[in-house]
This record gives C-alpha cells, structure tokens and sequence, in this order.
C-alpha cells in the first residue's frame, strides 16, 4: 500500500493549493525588507496549504496521481 499522507482528494485540488501556497511562500520571503519579520507571517497560511514546505507538496502531487492512477487499474 502506498503512503499517501502528503497526498489531496484530486489532482485539481492539489494544484489549487500549490497555486495558492507557492506565491504565499515567495511573498513570506520577499517582502521581509518591507515589512520586516511580519512578512514572515505569510508563511504560516503557505505551509498549511502546501503542507509542509514546496518539497511536500511535490511529494504529495505524486502520491495524489499514483492514487488516482491506481484507482483506475484494477490488479
């Protein structure tokens, strides 16, 4: 059985959460000599989108496919 904790309900949802997370996470950074250590604060919505930082949810993109892939062949 595959580890599928990283992993979303679908593929479209998984993207939609990387499209919102990924720019949050890159605001949280770029915006610090602006805003200070607030920005920072960005990071926080980012990682519950992403789950973690962009490696897990690249991680669970491929357990979200390899689920919907074996869904659709039976054994």
């Amino acid at each position: 059985m595959t580890d599928t904790f990283f992993a979303s309900r679908s593929v479209p949802r998984h993207l939609v959460r990387g499209a919102l997370g990924l720019p949050l996470m890159v605001a949280a950074f770029v915006l610090v000599p602006w805003w200070g250590p607030l920005a920072l604060l960005l990071a926080v919505p980012a990682a519950v989108l992403l789950r973690g930082c962009p490696t897990c949810w690249a991680l669970g993109l491929a357990q979200t496919c390899a689920v919907r892939d074996a869904a659709r062949v039976p054994d």
